[in-house]
């Protein structure tokens, strides 16, 4: 059977790291995502907006293969994610590929997900010593200076639950970098934060903006969007309403029902 579900579609260049080609997913009758087409190159920032239900994190999850789409197809780096059916369901077909995409692709979710009975240098470390099988000493100097990056180097020793909701977060971005992925992943990663802590954790996106690097972010922040992403990608009831740059999503707007959203968030008087 046909590997694509897609048709004619644009072709991916060489610095296309994620794309996603007429995404449907449906939990029964209700139906979530309703062909999404998503372009992220090397270096780009793109924020997805909407209201909750819009099919924000399932799209993201969709990325990684955490949710499996019904149709349309995944690429990374170029390569078509190979699909089967069985059971009556679609699945991935090569397990090795979905492992390998995985590895390259870091995901920080909104409830940071640290295990709680090890250190915070110990999470950071983990995935790194038993899937990349770096050798642990290094990975100890690896992750000393993640943490130090993100501004918590003095909590190397001390257990998730110490820490605040802000230093756990950021604890979770490096984990996420200590697998050295070519883009990350963000699940709403501030809106388990008060504005204080939430102010921390975007200082460490932002620089890693700054840095260069791939990133698809989930987030309620409108602010955030605006000055971290160069692309942002406004979701309504499962379809891509409009989508731009900040400038032209934000203050170009287009459609009413972003407009709405956006009102309703604060961001236009």
């Amino acid at each position: 059977m046909p590997q694509s579900d897609q048709g004619n579609q644009p072709e991916i260049g060489s610095d296309t790291v994620i794309a996603l080609r007429g995404i449907h997913k449906n939990y029964g009758s209700l139906e979530v995502l309703k062909g999404i087409d998503l372009t992220a190159k090397s270096g780009d920032v793109t924020a997805l907006i909407g209201s909750s239900g819009s099919g924000k994190s399932t799209l993201l999850r969709c990325v990684n293969l955490l949710e499996v789409p019904q149709h349309g197809d995944i690429y990374f780096h170029g390569e078509q994610v190979k699909w089967r059916s069985g059971r009556g369901q679609r699945q991935p077909s090569d397990k090795n590929q979905v492992r390998r995409m995985r590895t390259n692709l870091s995901m920080v979710f909104q409830q940071f997900n640290l295990w709680a009975h090890l250190t915070v240098l110990q999470n950071v470390i983990e995935a790194p010593v038993t899937v990349l099988k770096k050798d642990p000493h290094e990975a100890r100097l690896m992750g000393r200076q993640l943490l130090e990056k993100v501004g918590i180097g003095d909590k190397c020793d001390q257990y998730p639950s110490q820490l605040s909701g802000g230093q756990q977060q950021r604890a979770a971005i490096a984990r996420a970098l200590a697998m050295q992925p070519d883009a990350m992943l963000f699940d709403e990663p501030t809106s388990a934060l008060d504005p204080e802590l939430e102010a921390e954790v975007v200082r460490v996106i932002k620089g890693l903006a700054e840095e260069g690097r791939t990133m698809l972010i989930v987030t309620h922040d409108m602010k955030m969007a605006y000055d971290v992403a160069n692309h942002v990608i406004f979701l309504h009831e499962g379809v891509i309403v409009e989508q731009g740059s900040p400038d032209e999503v934000f203050n170009n707007t287009r459609s009413a029902r972003l407009r709405q959203f956006l009102q309703g968030a604060g961001t236009l008087g």
